[in-house]
C-alpha cells in the first residue's frame, strides 16, 4: 500500500507538528501514538511529559501481559514510530525485535529514533499486518499496541500471529471493547459519519466476538484485563494539548469523534481491555 492510500488524518497532524518542531507534540507523541495509563488516575497532571510517562507504561502493559522476556524474538504488529520496540530495546537484552507497519514514514522515523542496544537486532518491515511477510514459527511473542481496529480484518490477523508464533507463544494487544449490546448503535453511527479523523477504525468488536474467534483460530485465553479507568485522563489531555496547540476543535472531525469516545468510556459501554492469548504447546490433531 502507498503512503497516498494511508487515510490516518491524526497521523498527519502530528507529523505536521514534529516538523514545525513544536515540543510539546514531540514530547508526548514523538515516541509512542497511543493512549496512556496511570495507576492512579488522579494522579494526572495532563502535562506532556506526564502523558509520555503514561503512554510508556500502557506499552509495557500490554508486553508484560504477553510476558516478553530476555532472549526472545517479538514483533510489534502496528509499531508506530517504534515506541514499544524502543521499550523492549531499553529493558531487555538479546532480543531480535520486529517492527511492521504499513506506513513507510512512520518506519522511517522508526529507524533514525531507536537504534538497537545490549546486543538486541531490530528490523524494521514495511507490510500488512493481515498478510505478515515472515516464515511460520518465527516468533516468541507477537504484540499489537492499539493498532488492530485499523487491520481490515480481525480474523486473518489472528490467523497471521497464530501461523507465525512458536508454539507456545503469546499474542497480547489493547483495543476498544464495546459491550455487545452497544455494537448496532457504533454501527448507526458509522453509517452516518463515515470514516474520520482516526481513519478506518472498527471498533465495534465485542468482547465475546474476541473469545469466539480466538477459539475458532486455535488460540487458547490467557488474560483479559479491563484498564479502561487508568486511560481516562488521556482524554482531558488531548482536549487541553489540542487547545494550546492551536487547533480549532469545531473545524475538526476530531472533536466530535473524540468527545464520543471519551463519553462511551466514562460510561463504561467501550472498554479499553488488554487482551492476551497463546497459541498451544501442540496443535491438536485433525479429528
Amino acid at each position: 500500500m502507498s503512503d497516498a492510500t494511508i487515510n490516518l488524518p491524526y497521523f498527519d497532524l502530528i507529523f505536521n507538528a514534529l516538523e514545525q518542531d513544536d515540543s510539546a507534540i514531540e514530547t508526548a507523541f514523538g515516541r509512542h501514538v497511543h493512549w496512556g495509563y496511570w495507576p492512579d488516575p488522579s494522579q494526572a497532571t495532563h502535562s506532556p511529559e506526564n502523558f509520555r510517562d503514561a503512554a510508556e507504561r500502557l506499552t509495557q502493559e500490554v508486553y508484560q501481559a504477553a510476558m516478553v522476556g530476555e532472549g526472545q524474538a517479538v514483533l510489534d504488529a502496528g509499531c508506530g514510530f517504534g515506541g514499544t520496540i524502543a521499550s523492549l530495546n531499553e529493558n531487555l537484552t538479546g532480543m531480535s525485535l520486529t517492527g511492521l507497519n504499513i506506513d513507510s514514514r512512520q518506519l522511517d522515523r522508526a529507524k533514525q529514533k531507536v537504534p538497537p542496544r545490549s546486543r538486541n537486532q531490530i528490523l524494521w518491515v514495511e507490510g500488512d499486518a493481515c498478510q505478515l511477510p515472515f516464515p511460520d514459527a518465527s516468533f516468541d511473542r507477537v504484540l499489537a499496541v492499539e493498532c488492530i481496529f485499523h487491520f481490515p480484518d480481525r480474523r486473518q490477523f489472528f490467523q497471521e500471529a497464530l501461523r507465525v508464533l512458536k508454539p507456545g507463544g503469546y499474542l497480547a494487544l489493547s483495543d476498544f471493547v464495546p459491550q455487545a449490546w452497544f455494537v448496532p448503535v457504533i454501527e448507526l453511527n458509522e453509517a452516518i459519519s463515515g470514516s474520520g479523523f482516526y481513519g478506518a477504525a472498527n471498533v465495534k468488536f465485542s468482547l465475546e466476538a474476541y473469545q469466539e474467534m480466538a477459539a475458532e483460530v486455535g488460540f487458547q485465553p490467557h488474560l483479559e484485563r479491563d484498564i479502561t479507568t487508568q486511560t481516562l485522563p488521556t482524554y482531558d489531555f488531548l482536549f487541553k494539548t489540542g487547545s494550546r496547540n492551536g487547533i480549532d476543535w469545531s473545524q475538526w472531525p476530531a472533536f466530535s469523534q473524540t468527545l464520543a469516545i471519551a463519553a462511551v468510556s466514562h460510561l463504561q459501554v467501550v472498554k479499553y481491555m488488554i487482551l492476551a492469548y497463546q497459541k498451544p504447546e501442540r496443535r491438536m490433531k485433525d479429528e
